[in-house]
């Protein structure tokens, strides 16, 4: 969808088609634009790290609830099982994680955090506090654009 974009019948002329195709009237180019910047600000941070942005939110997850499932961790993430499964072996043989099957149900994967993930919280426990200093956006301001980011991902089909 564009921005600004009206269905009206009585309107649909070609002018208008063409302004549609601007990249300047796409919502999807600014979410696209600043999800690039934004999680490149994470990129020093997690290098020291040893992890990838990817890998940095499922230990989130991990942190917030240790010994989830993989698709637990996908709805949370918005990721499917083919993003989650390579990712996932590389950050058990990093030592960071554990997978095993599930006692009740052997088709479920469970995650748990091996010692050292749990140790590598504490690492990065300035990490949110240090990225939110690069941007420069008003608390108020920030604030605004979570809840619509929210709104947008909470809404209907998505």
């Amino acid at each position: 969808m564009s921005m600004g974009q009206k269905k009206d019948k009585y309107t649909d002329s070609n002018e208008n088609h063409i302004d549609e195709m601007k990249l300047a009237n796409q919502l999807c180019f600014p979410l696209y634009a600043a999800a690039r910047k934004v999680t490149g600000l994470y990129t020093p941070f997690l290098k020291e790290l040893g992890l990838t942005y990817t890998q940095y939110i499922v230990m989130l997850v991990l942190w917030e609830k240790d010994g989830v499932s993989v698709s637990e961790i996908g709805e949370k993430l918005m990721l499917d099982n083919g993003t989650l499964s390579p990712l996932l072996k590389k950050m058990e043989s990093a030592g960071l994680i554990g997978r095993s099957r599930s006692r009740e149900d052997d088709r479920v994967v469970e995650i748990t955090l091996t010692e050292e993930g749990r140790k590598l919280q504490e690492k990065a426990r300035e990490i949110p506090r240090n990225v939110g200093a690069c941007i420069d956006l008003p608390p108020e301001k920030a604030g605004q654009l979570y809840e619509l980011l929210y709104e947008l991902l909470n809404n209907g089909d998505f």
